[in-house]
C-alpha cells in the first residue's frame, strides 16, 4: 500500500495536512447537509474518521475531496435513516408539560407590593379588603364584624379595587408587560 502523494511535489500527502487544507471547504459542505452547525462538525469528524481508517487504501490524491464527500453523504443518509426509525405515530398526543413554578422571589416581590398598596387605603377601606380576601370571609360577616350593613361592605371593597388596579407600583410588579407596551 503506498501513501497518497501530492500532484505536484510527489511527496507523501499526510492525513493532518490534507485536514489543515481542505478542512474548511468541506465543513462547507458538511453544514449544506445539515440544519445545525455542531451537527455539521459531527458529521464530519464522523466522515474524517473514516477517511483516516481507510487513507492507505487511497491512491489517487484527486480523489480524496469526492472520498470524503462520499462518505458524509453516505454518514448524513445513514443517520436520517437511523432517526426515521425512532419517530413512530400515536394514537394520543402526549400530556402538555405543566407551567412551570412561579419564580419564589417575584412571589415576594408581588406580596410586598401587594401589601404596600393595601396599606395605602383608607383604613376603613382596607379593614374590609383584609377581612374579605384575605380573611376569606363573606360579605355578611364582614358586615356584621364591623357593624355597617352588606351594601357598604360591597361598595367600600369595590373602591379599594379600584385603587389597587390603579397603583402604579403594584401594576409595574404584577403586569410588567403593560408597562412595557
Amino acid at each position: 500500500m503506498t501513501t497518497p502523494r501530492t500532484a505536484q511535489s510527489g511527496t507523501p500527502l499526510t492525513f493532518t495536512s490534507y485536514v489543515q487544507a481542505r478542512g474548511p471547504v468541506l465543513l462547507r459542505t458538511a453544514r449544506s447537509l445539515t440544519a445545525n452547525p455542531s451537527d455539521a462538525e459531527d458529521l464530519l469528524q464522523t466522515a474524517l474518521t473514516k477517511t483516516y481508517v481507510a487513507w492507505e487504501n487511497i491512491e489517487d490524491h484527486r480523489a480524496l475531496d469526492g472520498y470524503v464527500r462520499r462518505a458524509l453523504v453516505n454518514t448524513r443518509t445513514s443517520q436520517w435513516r437511523k432517526r426515521r426509525v425512532d419517530e413512530y405515530a400515536v394514537d394520543e398526543l402526549p400530556e402538555p408539560d405543566p407551567l412551570p413554578e412561579p419564580d419564589p422571589a417575584e412571589q415576594q416581590a408581588i406580596r410586598e407590593a401587594m401589601w404596600q398598596a393595601v396599606r395605602k387605603l383608607p383604613e376603613r377601606q382596607r379593614a374590609m379588603v383584609v377581612l374579605r380576601y384575605y380573611e376569606d370571609m363573606s360579605e355578611a360577616a364582614t358586615a356584621e364584624l364591623l357593624g355597617v350593613s352588606v351594601g357598604t361592605v360591597k361598595s367600600a371593597v369595590s373602591r379599594a379595587l379600584a385603587k389597587l388596579r390603579e397603583d402604579t407600583e403594584l401594576v409595574a410588579v404584577t403586569r410588567p408587560q403593560v408597562l412595557a407596551a
